[in-house]
């Protein structure tokens, strides 16, 4: 049974930092897509980033482009999500995904609260 556990998630001011990771178990991903979304209260979840284990293309939401750095280590099956220059509108819960391509995101993880306070 495939699992994905987020961590890393917490509270942080302007411009800070944090580093997000997921750790995936119950299976091969070599062809899989990775990629964290984002929640915030009273919006639909959205796209932040993701990575293709097969190639190691990466893909981000143009909001965060040049900020947040999605990374992925095969050995341990984790996707990491580092964020700099974080901003109030940062501010979601946000959530570790498996897919494949063409297909979508068949795994979710229970979500970790990032918070950036102004």
């Amino acid at each position: 049974q495939v699992q994905l556990v987020e961590s890393g998630g917490g509270l942080v001011q302007v411009g800070g930092s944090l580093r997000l990771s997921c750790a995936a178990s119950g299976g091969t991903f070599s062809k899989n897509i990775m990629a964290w979304f984002r929640q915030a209260p009273g919006k639909e979840r959205q796209f932040v980033a993701s990575i293709n284990w097969s190639d190691g293309n990466t893909h981000y939401v143009d909001s965060v482009k040049g900020r947040f750095t999605i990374s992925g280590d095969n050995a341990k099956n984790t996707v990491y999500l580092q964020m700099n220059n974080l901003k109030p509108e940062d501010t979601a819960v946000y959530y570790c995904a498996l897919g494949r391509p063409s297909v979508g995101f068949d795994y979710w993880g229970q979500g970790t609260q990032v918070t950036v306070s102004s």
